[in-house]
C-alpha cells in the first residue's frame, strides 16, 4: 500500500474547473452592466427633474419680487440657461438693489453638484448630459407661465427621453 498521498494526485485547479468559474463570472458580469447602466440613466432622470424644480422655485420667488419671469432677451445673457444663471444667482451675486440670491446650488465657486459651467457673467446651467437647460418665456412657452426643460440623454428637444415642467 501506497502511504505518499502526493505521488499520484497533485493539489490544484484543472482546466475545467477554471472554465467552470470564468464561465460564472462572465455570466455575472454580464447581468450586472445593464442593470448598472439604468440605475445611472434613472439617476440622471431624478437629477435633472430635481434641478428643474429648484429653478421653478427660484423662477417663482423671482417673479413675487419683480412681478414677472425673467426675459432672457432683456438680459443681455448668451442663452436662455445663462440668463437663468444671471436672474436667479449673479442678480444676488452683484450690486443690484435687490440682492437676493434665488438659487444657492447655482455658485460657481462652491457647485458640488456640477450643474453649472463657465466662469463671471459667461455661466450657464447644465443637465446632467452636459447640455444646456431650455427656458422659454412669453407666447412662445407652452406653459401659461415659463417652460423649463432638458433635451434628456439623447440631446434632442420634443423626444420621449425629454424632461421638463410641462
Amino acid at each position: 500500500m501506497n502511504t505518499n498521498p502526493t505521488s499520484r494526485h497533485p493539489r490544484g485547479f484543472t482546466l475545467v474547473e477554471m472554465l467552470v468559474v470564468i464561465t460564472i463570472i462572465v455570466i455575472l458580469a454580464a447581468l450586472s452592466v445593464p442593470g448598472y447602466n439604468y440605475i445611472a440613466l434613472k439617476q440622471a432622470n431624478s437629477q435633472a427633474d430635481l434641478q428643474i424644480n429648484l429653478l421653478s422655485k427660484g423662477l417663482e420667488e423671482y417673479r413675487v419680487d419683480y412681478g414677472t419671469y425673467p426675459d432672457p432677451a432683456a438680459t443681455g445673457a448668451t442663452s436662455p440657461s445663462n440668463a437663468l444663471y444671471l436672474a436667479l444667482y449673479h442678480n444676488g451675486a452683484s450690486t443690484t438693489p435687490a440682492g437676493t440670491i434665488y438659487v444657492n446650488e447655482l455658485d460657481p465657486v462652491h457647485n458640488k453638484q456640477g450643474w453649472t459651467e463657465g466662469t463671471g457673467v459667461g455661466v450657464t446651467i447644465t443637465d446632467p448630459w452636459g447640455e444646456e437647460y431650455i427656458y422659454v418665456t412669453g407666447a412662445t412657452s407652452k406653459n401659461p407661465d415659463f417652460d423649463l426643460a432638458s433635451k434628456g440623454k439623447d440631446g434632442t428637444i420634443d423626444t420621449p427621453d425629454d424632461i421638463d415642467n410641462y
